[in-house]
């Protein structure tokens, strides 16, 4: 079977298609489209077959009739809609007429009210009239009010006083307590408070008052006090005995319990509110002491740290020793008292939110809290930390005592900062004031008086003793006679010596101080423990001298104790304290310290001034060290001490005058030292220059060895000797003045000495040689000009004895021309040509006659 060449046929026929356009036209008949539809349903190609059945419609008809049911009830939905919509119309007009009424009947209330409105729908012309008039009536419905409730209150009160004074009961109000609520809880303490004053009045028999006819009349009821009876109870013409007091006291304390109770209960429960409405009533009860006394006593806080008081501080033994040394920074505070400040910051930042919730008094309760957690926990603690520092040294006492305040100062200031129950605004003044208040009370004990400041006084005695104690062993030992005007200063240095050793050993020996505080002692006096008697002890030439470190420890230490009394003293006593500290600075440092080496090298100097051998001049280098101790020390004096001293210009003008006598005394005894060391080389000078052999300058042919004389030779190598020595003593000006002093005196003699030999042609030589020697080593000496110029003489005076007669004529004009240094006089040069050996000749003689 061949198929079609068209392609395969569809199993079902294609029907026609409709779009919207098919059954919008106005020429749109149903029937007519059915029928269409029908005659199309049939195959062109079949219809004529005698097989083909006919065409039912019928299914198609029934279907368009439902369609035409459904278009017919939606025609009907639209009118019931058109009908709904009608009827709402009408609702919304007849409530806008009522509205209407409403507002017209409301405008006429308000003309009522208000009769001088001119016109009601001006609001600007209405007056106050009708308010005023509704105000007056809502006061008077308030006082009304107000009136029946007093009434009603007196009444109820009648009635309570009526059952306590004759059954000793109080059921009335024991049933409003029984009902609960804060308003009810403040009524019963309101009316027991009054009940109270009524029991006072009218049954002081209660009291244990009595009247003068023996009867008190209370509601109708006659009533015989009986003033004597142990209990003072009020006995009725019934019989009854009923203490009125004590029952009211009674129901009182029960009531206080009752809303302490819940108070405690609500703050587990961290109920605020009811916190709040409890401490309301327990302050218009009694003040709120109670309710003040039992979050303050029962705190968790104050619980816990009790159980903790016992223990002891927890600082270890290197902190302690630390502590105690004054070279060691101070560690800081005691562990165990800064975690307790640490906690306390906490807890009051904490707790100050609480206590704002849950009081209405609450400035007054932090106040009492701040109170007990400072009077209590932090003093306790703080006691314990000193004591036992106190155990252990001064200086640990006083570090203690510094860090704590200092840690416990910064607590205060981050509470007020914080604000507590102002968070986060500053704290309130009473506050600030109650802080502060608390902060002074726990330190006044160790502030009270002199007593601070006498216990750095004393530290530091023990320190200064320590340091210098070989020192003064040192110079006391050793065996001084000086003359002249400086003996008595000198012997009030060694009785200053002496009894400031005397202290020390017997400080040492003392049971008083702590195996901490000897240890320490003998470490900063570089002593060994198993030695403390003075007369044993070694020294050596090094203990004897004066350091600059030694200076500085003591002026460390002196300032650490100056920075504790101002942050820990009164601002109004720190001059006084700084005065205090002046004294003990002066006499350690100025007196005890730098005016000894003063004295001992002015003994040194005195004991060589006429040595028969070279004098040794080794106790010149102590003149640097004491000048610059003592520009040290006067620098600390005047821009700490004095400065801190200006608020009072006596004290100030006192210590001005202590300082200055000090340094005048110590410049003095330095000018003796360089003026007697001057004489003493002057004096070694003048002697070597004597051993000078009166036939050195005229020596044979073959004799000569040297043109420079062993005199000089020897006299230049002290001096440089005696150079060296003066350069680690002095620099500077005052370098200046002691070698100009020195070249003068030397000149002096040189050019006497000049004078004294005779000089032949070979010797003229040799004083040229030891001239210029002597010129060559005072020129190495920082000399002013006018001297330095002098020393230059003594080159010309070498040349007027090898020089010829012309030119012997010239230096006659240019050395004996003016008054000046640099020149000499005519007599001078006379005499020094004449001890030429041909002064004689017409030449020489010619020149002389010349002058």
């Amino acid at each position: 079977m061949e198929r079609s060449s068209s392609g395969p046929k569809a199993l079902f026929p294609k029907g026609p298609s409709f779009t919207l356009d098919n059954f919008s036209g106005e020429d749109f008949i149903v029937r007519d489209f059915v029928d269409s539809l029908a005659e199309s349903a049939v195959p062109i190609n079949r219809r004529s077959g005698p097989s083909q059945a006919a065409f039912d419609p019928k299914p198609l008809i029934r279907t368009f009739e439902s369609t035409e049911e459904l278009q017919e009830k939606e025609t009907e939905l639209l009118t019931q809609v058109r009908r709904a919509e009608i009827q709402h119309d009408q609702t919304l007009e007849t409530l806008g007429r009522k509205l209407d009424q409403s507002m017209t009947s409301f405008e006429a209330l308000d003309v009522s009210l208000n009769p001088g409105s001119t016109n009601a729908y001006e609001p600007n012309a209405r007056s106050d009239g009708g308010g005023n008039v509704a105000v007056q009536i809502g006061e008077k419905l308030e006082d009304l009010d107000r009136k029946r409730r007093r009434a009603q209150d007196a009444i109820f009160l009648i009635q309570c006083w009526s059952e306590v004074s004759e059954t000793g009961m109080l059921t009335s109000l024991q049933d409003i307590q029984r009902q609960g609520g804060s308003e009810n809880k403040i009524r019963c303490a309101v009316i027991a408070r009054q009940l109270m004053r009524i029991s006072q009045r009218l049954d002081p028999g209660s009291w244990g008052g009595q009247r003068t006819n023996g009867f008190v009349t209370t509601t109708g009821t006659t009533t015989t006090t009986n003033g004597a009876g142990a209990n003072g109870s009020t006995t009725t013409t019934t019989g009854k005995t009923h203490n009125t007091r004590e029952a009211l006291e009674k129901f009182c304390e029960t009531l206080e319990q009752d809303l302490l109770q819940q108070f405690n209960n609500s703050y587990r429960r961290q109920n605020f509110d009811d916190m709040l409405e409890c401490a309301k009533v327990l302050h218009d009860f009694n003040g709120g002491a109670s309710v003040i006394a039992i979050f303050v006593n029962q705190h968790q806080f104050f619980i816990d740290r009790d159980a903790l008081m016992s223990d002891e501080v927890t600082a270890d033994g290197e902190t302690w020793d630390q502590l105690a040394d004054p070279d060691s920074e101070p560690p800081g505070v005691e562990p165990s008292l800064q975690s307790l400040i640490d906690e306390v910051k906490i807890v009051m930042q904490e707790e100050s939110f609480i206590i704002k919730r849950a009081f209405p008094f609450y400035e007054t309760v932090l106040a009492k809290f701040i109170q007990r957690v400072f009077q209590q926990s932090i003093q306790q603690r703080l006691e314990k930390v000193l004591d036992k520092a106190d155990t252990i040294s001064s200086l640990a006492f006083l570090r203690s005592l510094h860090s704590s305040r200092s840690y416990i100062s910064s607590l205060i200031e981050d509470l007020k900062a914080h604000g507590l129950t102002e968070h986060p605004e500053p704290c309130s003044a009473h506050v600030a004031q109650t802080l502060d208040q608390q902060l002074e009370e726990l330190f006044v004990p160790y502030l009270v008086g002199n007593s601070y400041i006498e216990r750095e006084k004393k530290s530091l005695e023990e320190m200064y003793s320590s340091l210098l104690f070989k020192f003064t062993i040192y110079h006391s030992t050793r065996k001084k006679a000086p003359t002249g005007f400086m003996a008595s200063l000198a012997q009030q240095g060694t009785q200053l010596m002496s009894s400031a050793k005397d202290a020390y050993i017997e400080k040492l020996n003392s049971s008083e101080l702590t195996p901490t505080q000897k240890a320490i002692m003998l470490r900063v006096a570089r002593i060994k423990d198993d030695r403390d008697d003075g007369n044993e002890i070694e020294v050596s030439d090094e203990d004897g001298a004066l350091s600059i470190e030694n200076a500085k420890r003591m002026l460390k230490w002196l300032a650490e104790s100056v920075q504790r009394t101002l942050e820990i003293g009164s601002q109004t006593e720190t001059p006084k304290d700084v005065n205090v500290m002046l004294n003990l600075l002066l006499t350690s440092m100025g007196h005890l310290y730098v005016q000894t080496a003063l004295d001992a090298a002015y003994y040194q100097a005195t004991t060589v001034e006429n040595s028969k051998t070279e004098p040794d001049l080794s106790y010149l280098p102590e003149i640097r060290p004491a000048i610059s101790i003592t520009a040290i020390m006067d620098r600390f004096i005047t821009t700490v001490l004095i400065r801190l001293a200006e608020p009072s210009a006596t004290v100030r003008r006192s210590m001005e005058a202590q300082k200055k006598m000090t340094i005048d005394e110590i410049e003095k005894k330095t000018n003796n030292v360089i003026r007697v060391s001057i004489d003493v080389i002057t004096n070694w000078v003048s002697k070597s220059l004597g051993t000078q052999k009166k036939q050195d300058f005229r020596p044979k042919d073959g004799e000569l060895e040297s043109l420079q004389t062993q005199t000089c030779q020897g006299i230049c190598t002290f001096l440089a000797k005696a150079t060296r020595q003066a350069s680690r003593a002095i620099d500077g000006q005052n370098a200046e003045k002691f070698y100009s002093e020195l070249a003068l005196a030397i000149l002096r003699l040189l050019l006497e000495h000049f004078k004294k030999f005779q000089v032949n042609a070979t010797g003229g030589l040799m004083v040229a040689q030891d001239t210029a020697k002597y010129v060559a080593t005072m020129r190495e000496w920082p000399l002013i000009k006018e001297v330095a110029t002098a020393v230059d003489i003594l080159t010309e005076i070498g040349s007027l004895f090898i020089v010829g007669p012309e030119a012997l004529r010239e230096k006659t004009r240019t050395l004996t021309s003016g008054a000046s240094r640099g020149k000499l006089s005519k007599a001078d040069f006379k005499a020094f040509v004449q001890r030429r050996d041909d002064s004689g000749t017409v030449g020489i003689q010619s020149v002389l006659a010349g002058l």
